[in-house]
């Protein structure tokens, strides 16, 4: 459930998202249109934001016009509850790709596998990241839309695993098709941004049974709720710098995270190109473009039952999950 103090900020005159009441519909979800601490439902306009995304040059200009409007149907945003803004046709995922998270996991492989001094370590490390920034290409995977959970959601901590961590990340929403996008014309391409919380189960990522085959993306990253999204998609024309956006997580209200978008070592405009390459970009995509610094694995202590985080990315809003056990588990009984 959503909780209303204090209420989620957006960037911009007016931002979409996703809501239910109490009512006699029995809490149906509804496409709505922010305007601060005002929602107006859109369910005469679109059936779910995603539709909205399919149309987006046209949903704009109504949006605005929709946000000036008093008539229709209004609610206190702290009266709803928020889900998740849209459900994604794909969900793409970049790793890897902050350049003092991975000069921090590489400088420690150097010092304990290597044994090289922390100096050495680091400087290695840092030489290693300019040369994939000057000649390397994003790391991109696909996560499940069966992950998503809403940004008040709770985290359902699965019973395998105990290493459960924390990575929050800046999602953009593609709102246009395109294939072998360039990187000139990338941004054109972006409806506009959101929140994500890529959970991952550290001590499930690789299979003891099949270490030749690598990483197990399936198991460690896409449990139910492992990905809190949201609270809305805040269109991308009222974030004219998303390469510069403050990212914050709170783990039980100490500061774990804290990062400017920055320290990307790919921006926007080059996941895009990259991630066209391979697949067609549909208006509704949503692209992950990868966790800075500060996951618990950094500070060696990970998420338990009624632990929680809260986190936010500028002009994004908040998010805040409460971790909770697998109930549906027969091993949690």
């Amino acid at each position: 459930m959503s909780d209303p103090h204090p209420l989620p900020v957006h960037a911009g005159p007016f931002a979409l998202g996703t809501f239910s009441t109490a009512s006699v519909d029995g809490g149906r979800p509804f496409a709505g249109l922010v305007t601060g601490r005002r929602v107006r439902e859109l369910s005469d306009t679109a059936p779910h934001v995603r539709a909205l995304v399919e149309d987006w040059d046209a949903s704009l200009t109504r949006l605005a016009a929709l946000a000036q409007d008093p008539g229709g149907t209004w609610h206190d945003l702290g009266s709803l509850r928020i889900h998740a803004p849209l459900e994604p046709g794909q969900i793409l995922q970049s790793g890897a790709n902050y350049r003092r998270h991975v000069v921090d996991l590489v400088a420690a492989e150097r010092e304990s596998v290597h044994g090289a001094t922390p100096e050495e370590a680091r400087a290695d490390a840092e030489k290693m990241m300019d040369e994939r920034a000057r000649n390397g290409v994003p790391y991109i995977f696909l996560g499940s839309p069966r992950a998503i959970t809403g940004p008040y959601d709770d985290v359902i901590l699965p019973a395998l695993g105990e290493q459960h961590d924390w990575e929050l990340e800046l999602a953009l929403v593609i709102g246009r098709e395109g294939r072998h996008i360039s990187r000139e014309d990338a941004m054109s391409y972006v409806a506009g941004y959101t929140i994500s919380n890529d959970l991952t189960t550290r001590d499930r990522l690789y299979r003891p049974d099949l270490k030749a085959i690598g990483t197990d993306w399936f198991t460690a990253k896409n449990a139910d709720t492992f990905l809190p999204t949201g609270p809305f998609l805040v269109p991308a024309a009222f974030l004219p710098d998303p390469g510069d956006l403050r990212i914050t997580l709170r783990h039980n209200g100490t500061v774990r995270q804290d990062e400017s978008t920055k320290d990307m070592i790919f921006d926007i405009p080059k996941l895009i190109e990259y991630a066209s390459s391979t697949t067609t970009l549909r208006p509704g995509d949503l692209l992950l473009t990868g966790s800075p610094a500060g996951n618990g694995a950094h500070w060696g202590t990970f998420l338990k039952p009624g632990d929680v985080m809260e986190a936010e990315i500028t002009g994004l809003g908040a998010q805040r999950n409460t971790c909770v056990p697998d109930a549906s588990d027969p091993r949690t009984r």
